[in-house]
């Protein structure tokens, strides 16, 4: 007997929210608000919450700060079970 099994294709929205929630993680891990990670990173605080909450897409320049900001590397942050 064979099972069938769903290979669902992950959509870009599916992925952009997953990485905003990693974003968010490693922020809380760091005990930081999202205006001083904002500060850090060179980036305005309402965009921090909505690329946490999957909310606009993300540059590789501003994920480049955010991972300098949080003292990881990009590819890190991409650390995520899909």
């Amino acid at each position: 007997m064979f099972k069938i099994v769903s290979m669902k294709k992950e959509s870009h929205t599916d992925l952009t929210e997953k990485l905003g929630q990693k974003i968010r993680i490693e922020r809380m891990k760091r005990k930081m608000s999202q205006e001083k990670l904002a500060e850090l990173a060179e980036l305005n605080r309402n965009f921090i919450g909505m690329v946490e909450r999957g909310e606009s897409n993300i540059t590789v320049k501003n994920l480049e700060a955010i991972s300098k900001a949080f003292g990881m590397e990009i590819k890190d942050l991409f650390n995520f079970v899909i």
